[in-house]
């Protein structure tokens, strides 16, 4: 699998912890694992909070600087890399997707916080001053427990999390608002979540608005109101998201993405794809395995 975007299982880092759940420094965890510089994909939840250090860190081809006191969530199937400048440290917690099921309830309890809609710009959070001191004891309580072996020690961990997702969450106005159950809120959601099962096959806005029992009408004003983009550009960002990430993999030719897409042909999707970024998919192919063989 020559280039290859790899993708992580959580057991390839089993040294850090147990098998659903890992919590370490940062420092220690990337020189463990120097190739995570480059662009990867994880089958599981990863947090990172840095304390120290500069760079960039990239999520689904969106650039952030890094900062200290700057938290980043990111859910399973996420390519990600980084680039930093010196030494950097902080924390990091990978959990799989299994993790809360046999302690919540609610399957979709993590989906309820903005931070892990799969949006990259609501991934990255800035922490004020003010909160910085809390959440660091948080991550330093979180770390103790996972590394220790008292009883009932991961369901503390998992109750940890769960206060670090609240606070986090109440630390912008706009995570306040979209927190709140409201049936917008709620529609929304579902909308997102059958885009999610649906974007290979499904494409049009009247489509999604038929499974969703309103009309197609009502689901733009929804996403302009909610989003500020329209329903059909919600579609494609997400179609188009995917075919980035297919296109870091040199297994899949330009053909299969296409089909796997489900376009009539390449030249729909080459134009489509150009029309979306202003580049080829071929270019943006190009363009992504140099930048990570030249790193």
């Amino acid at each position: 699998m020559k280039n290859a975007i790899p993708v992580y299982d959580i057991y390839f880092f089993s040294e850090f912890g147990h098998k659903d759940i890992l919590v370490s420094r940062f420092a220690p965890y990337l020189a463990t694992h120097k190739n995570l510089r480059y662009p990867h994909r994880h089958n599981f939840y990863h947090i990172l909070l840095f304390t120290e250090g500069s760079g960039s860190h990239s999520i689904d081809f969106q650039s952030f600087p890094v900062n200290p006191f700057q938290i980043y969530f990111m859910i399973p199937g996420q390519v990600h890399s980084w680039e930093f400048d010196g030494p950097v440290n902080g924390y990091v917690v990978n959990f799989s997707p299994s993790f809360f099921q046999s302690f919540l309830l609610r399957h979709d309890f993590l989906e309820n916080f903005p931070f892990f809609n799969g949006s990259a710009i609501d991934s990255v959070i800035n922490i004020p001053e003010a909160s910085q001191q809390k959440i660091n004891t948080l991550f330093e309580d979180i770390l103790s427990e996972a590394t220790s072996n008292e009883s009932f020690g991961l369901n503390l961990v998992r109750a940890l999390l769960i206060q670090l997702f609240i606070l986090i969450s109440r630390l912008s106005d706009k995570s306040n608002q979209t927190i709140t159950a409201s049936y917008n809120y709620t529609l929304l959601k579902n909308f997102q979540q059958l885009i999610e099962q649906n974007y290979h096959t499904l494409k049009l806005p009247k489509e999604y608005a038929e499974l969703l029992y309103i009309t197609p009408n009502h689901l733009n004003a929804l996403c302009n109101d909610q989003l500020g983009i329209s329903s059909g550009e919600v579609i494609r960002n997400r179609i188009f998201l995917e075919a980035q990430r297919m296109l870091t993999n040199l297994d899949f030719t330009i053909s299969e993405i296409s089909n796997r897409l489900n376009f009539t042909d390449n030249s729909y999707f080459s134009k489509a794809f150009k029309k979306q970024f202003g580049f080829t998919p071929e270019e943006f192919r190009t363009k992504t395995l140099n930048t990570k063989n030249h790193e």
